[in-house]
């Protein structure tokens, strides 16, 4: 549960144990290393998983995340990107 604390000149989030965290903490984009603004509302969130073939359930911490930006989104470059990123991570042959 977070808990606004309202100060004179700031307004600070803080968790069930009272420390202090941040409102907001910006994404980079994983190709260009771009910071991902929150009005960017073509960026999108890739989390590629691992899965138990015995459950079919996601396997904890098994998690590679992929962000990319609404740029190269608009540029048409996202599928290039996502490749060369699972190329890069080992989810895809290299010769692929």
């Amino acid at each position: 549960m977070l808990v606004l604390l309202l100060d004179t000149q700031i307004s600070r989030v803080a968790n069930d144990e009272g420390t202090l965290v941040e409102l907001y903490v910006p994404r980079k984009c994983s190709s260009s290393s771009r910071i991902i603004a929150a009005t960017d509302h073509a960026a999108v969130q890739i989390d590629l998983v691992d899965v138990d073939p015995k459950t079919g359930r996601m396997v904890p911490g098994k998690v590679i995340r992929y962000a990319i930006c609404g740029e190269i989104r608009c540029m048409g470059e996202s599928d290039d990107c996502i490749l060369r990123l699972a190329k890069r991570d080992g989810l895809i042959p290299a010769n692929f």
